[in-house]
């Protein structure tokens, strides 16, 4: 029999070479790269390259998109089938069912769980017909934060050819410019948890409004959208600064009972270790805990293919 899941939390360390996935700002021909500072054990301060976990939600995003167009089982709104931002906000059905008067914050949730998956895992702020009700993603990612002393970030001098003596002057972008681009390589932490027990969940009711197929639908679509945002890392500049992923190893840790799926990040470095020892202390109190490790992309991609396989979302009654 399926084991039910209710949460995943994955924190891993995942080599990226040569990238330029996030940048801060620009200003005249200097591309500035995204930095962010931190703090280690001892209170010691470090600046270090990263990636938001802005761009990475919307990578993620993206990929349950993609595989949401291609699934007939995987409803979406008048939004979510344009990859608009605003999502059901924009759909004329939604829209109209938020402004009857009659239809109560709960009721409206329910409809958006029933009309779009992406919505319903991705998260939403409905406020139309001056409407706040809030739908919290069941996808969590921290920034992806270079590791002190194991990144380097460089700027390099770029030339645009052209093959004219000198510009014309006309204040077009013409003629031969100059500008510096950063490139990025080191080892980087990923935290992501993923909420697998409020997949079709409405908060506000505490009901699945949702039928057992409908909601297992939604959680592979979830899990196989999280297996394409790390081998297929998507963002800035990947049209000649495609990163070279070298490695990622780390920890796959699955709750199958009403707890937290243990989550330590790669910035400690005795992470594995720690979650280790809370899963034990959590099994040794009657809850029940599983740990995945892996040491290769691979092995992270047969992890998540098992997952699909051979578990199903705690909404799913069996």
């Amino acid at each position: 029999m399926s084991k039910r899941v209710y949460s995943i939390s994955i924190n891993g360390k995942v080599g990226l070479n040569l990238h330029d996935l996030n940048n801060e700002k620009s200003e005249g021909n200097q591309l500035t790269t995204r930095n962010v500072t931190i703090t280690d054990k001892a209170g010691n301060l470090a600046t270090v390259n990263a990636v938001s976990g802005d761009m990475l939600k919307h990578i993620q995003a993206s990929h349950l998109f993609k595989i949401a167009k291609d699934k007939e089982d995987l409803s979406l709104c008048q939004g979510c089938e344009k990859f608009d931002a605003n999502r059901i906000t924009i759909d004329d059905d939604f829209d109209e069912f938020t402004g009857d008067s009659d239809n109560t914050k709960s009721d409206i949730v329910d409809k958006m769980l029933n009309m779009c998956s992406m919505d319903d895992m991705e998260g939403i702020l409905v406020t139309n017909n001056k409407k706040n009700v809030g739908r919290d993603s069941t996808v969590e990612f921290g920034w992806l934060v270079a590791i002190p002393e194991e990144f380097n970030s460089e700027n390099l001098f770029h030339v645009k050819y052209s093959d004219r003596e000198k510009s014309e002057g006309s204040g077009k972008n013409e003629g031969q410019n100059i500008f510096y681009r950063p490139v990025n390589s080191g080892q980087y932490a990923v935290v992501n948890n993923l909420e697998v027990a409020r997949i079709g969940y409405n908060d506000i009711s505490k009901e699945y409004p949702l039928d057992s197929d409908s909601i297992e639908a939604r959680y592979k679509a979830l899990l196989k959208s999280i297996m394409l945002t790390y081998y297929s890392p998507e963002g800035a500049m990947r049209n000649t600064q495609a990163p070279h992923m070298t490695s990622f190893e780390g920890v796959v840790s699955v709750s199958y009972s009403s707890v937290p799926a243990p989550t330590i990040s790669a910035l400690n470095s005795n992470y594995k270790e720690e979650i280790k020892s809370i899963s034990e202390t959590l099994t040794s109190i009657g809850e029940e805990v599983e740990l995945k490790e892996f040491n290769s992309l691979a092995e992270f991609c047969n992890i998540i293919k098992e997952l699909i396989e051979d578990t199903v979302p705690y909404g799913v009654k069996l």
